[in-house]
């Protein structure tokens, strides 16, 4: 398959792009990050999401520590170009760090940040580093 698909994308002047992943088979919106080409050509290569690392400043394997890839079911652009969304299959149920099902698990309730979702498993027993 030739790369050209990668010119399609509006791609921001620090080379990256807005990344959603969605699960598939809720409709729920998993997490936020971010992909540079060589992290969305190792996507659709692989069929497990790669995502840019800002702060590491590298191409990481969501899951490569924790297990819990995500599998790619399709992966869409939007109308401006600009934001890819990654519908997947979140392997373990857990998309977030903090050991929970969404990264999104903060509401605002009266001027307050909620935790509106419980730790479904210790971050201390997903990561041993």
């Amino acid at each position: 398959m030739s790369d050209n698909w990668l010119n399609k994308v509006n791609w921001a002047q620090d080379g990256l792009v807005p990344a959603v992943a969605q699960e598939t088979a809720s409709g729920r919106v998993l997490t936020l990050a971010w992909m540079n080409r060589a992290a969305l050509k190792k996507t659709v290569e692989t069929g497990e999401v790669h995502y840019w690392s800002r702060s590491r400043k590298k191409i990481w394997h969501k899951g490569e520590e924790s297990g819990h890839v995500q599998k790619v079911c399709s992966i869409r652009l939007d109308c401006d170009e600009d934001v890819i969304l990654v519908e997947v299959e979140q392997v373990g149920g857990i998309a977030c760090h903090t050991g929970r099902h969404s990264c999104f698990y903060q509401k605002l309730v009266n001027g307050e940040w909620v935790a509106t979702e419980p730790v479904l498993k210790d971050p201390r027993n997903i990561y041993k580093k």
